[in-house]
């Protein structure tokens, strides 16, 4: 795989500069605003040989040389994860238009509302400008464990008391019940034929998948893919993802095949793992097979815990940023390289690691839902 130099989105022109014969290319106009295939086409990827002396700096202010990060490609053909350190409203928003991809209809913005004590999920005061100037509905489910969300009412009041409701309309999609989408057969599923998914998912022509990038106690980390199944199953929807479909009853993910799927260590695990991509390849299908989506993702307060933890770990690393991409598996992947090549980040690798989180990478690019392999475009900071 060759290693490519960085494209740097500058202002509305994107300049390629070439370190080895200290030229500059030519701008291109307006990019930022052209759709996304205008700005690819217009990408000038440069030689492997001087990868290293063209860092990207995070939002933590640390220096990442481009060639530790391992699924970073110069084929033009590979999807493109674009990168801002500015973790604000206005540097969210600029992620956002990069891709290049205006939603039509109504618009479902999906994160996690996080879990009551949690301080470390996604804040309204950063996503409220991006959400209203979509008019979008921030949209959610009920989680499957006995937490302060597991009702509806009680995660109602959760919504409240995070200060979501004060930024847009937030819906539930499994308040009034669930449907099955089927997994498609092209994706030669293994685990999984249907995921059930609140039935509220049908109002929506278009899903923005905004998601807090982290670790996570059973899925090794949490990100783009993971948000787009397990975030959108219904109680019964994720209990059938966690339990590789053996069963949709409530809580059963904790003690069916005695408890094998809970465990960290089984093959029933590995199959969970790659349930994840199976449903999000379901609901992806359903939003035009993708293209009527787009993946963001915020690697801040990156704890080795999730959002769904009421007291989670602090984090031991600093900030990195924003990543977004029309390609989740491309996202997820470029946001764990990232991580891999920060400093201090040892905990949350080891994390990830020790309940084989990759593994939904791998099983996503291998049943078609996108590319482990990305270009990387970094946007401006603010």
């Amino acid at each position: 795989m060759r290693r490519p130099l960085l494209s740097l989105v500058t202002g509305s022109s994107l300049f390629a500069v070439s370190l080895l014969s200290s030229s500059v290319a030519a701008p291109v106009s307006a990019l930022l605003s052209a759709p996304q295939a205008v700005q690819e086409s217009a990408a000038v990827t440069l030689s492997t040989a001087t990868t290293s002396h063209a860092p990207i700096i995070t939002a933590g202010g640390q220096h990442i040389d481009l060639s530790q990060l391992k699924h970073l490609t110069s084929d033009s053909s590979a999807p493109v994860v674009y990168f801002t350190s500015s973790i604000t409203p206005e540097g969210l928003q600029q992620a956002f238009s990069a891709l290049g991809r205006q939603p039509t209809g109504k618009v479902a913005v999906k994160i996690s509302t996080g879990e009551a004590g949690n301080p470390h999920y996604l804040q309204p005061n950063l996503i409220k400008n991006l959400v209203q100037s979509l008019s979008g509905t921030i949209v959610e489910c009920n989680t499957a464990y006995m937490g302060k969300r597991f009702s509806t009412a009680m995660h109602r009041q959760v919504i409240a008391d995070h200060g979501f409701n004060a930024i847009a309309p937030v819906d539930l999609l499994d308040e009034d019940g669930e449907i099955s989408l089927t997994v498609p057969l092209s994706a030669t599923p293994s685990h999984l034929s249907i995921t059930k998914v609140g039935s509220h998912l049908t109002a929506y022509d278009f899903m923005v998948v905004l998601s807090h990038f982290k670790g996570h106690p059973m899925g090794g980390f949490g990100g783009a893919l993971k948000n787009l199944s397990i975030g959108t199953a219904s109680a019964a929807g994720k209990n059938l993802i966690h339990t590789a479909g053996y069963s949709d009853k409530p809580l059963s993910f904790l003690t069916a095949k005695m408890g094998a799927y809970f465990s960290n260590r089984t093959p029933e695990h590995v199959a969970f793992i790659e349930s994840m991509a199976e449903a999000a390849t379901a609901v992806s299908a359903h939003f035009n097979h993708g293209q009527n989506m787009v993946y963001i993702s915020v690697l801040n307060n990156l704890s080795v815990d999730c959002d769904c933890m009421s007291k989670p770990q602090q984090p031991d690393m600093h900030d990195l940023g924003i990543m977004a991409s029309t390609d989740p598996v491309a996202l997820d992947q470029a946001c764990i390289d990232l991580v891999y090549a920060a400093p201090q980040s040892q905990a949350l690798q080891k994390r990830i690691e020790s309940r084989q989180g990759q593994v939904v990478l791998q099983h996503a690019a291998e049943i078609g839902l996108g590319s482990r392999e990305y270009q990387l475009r970094v946007l401006p900071a603010d």
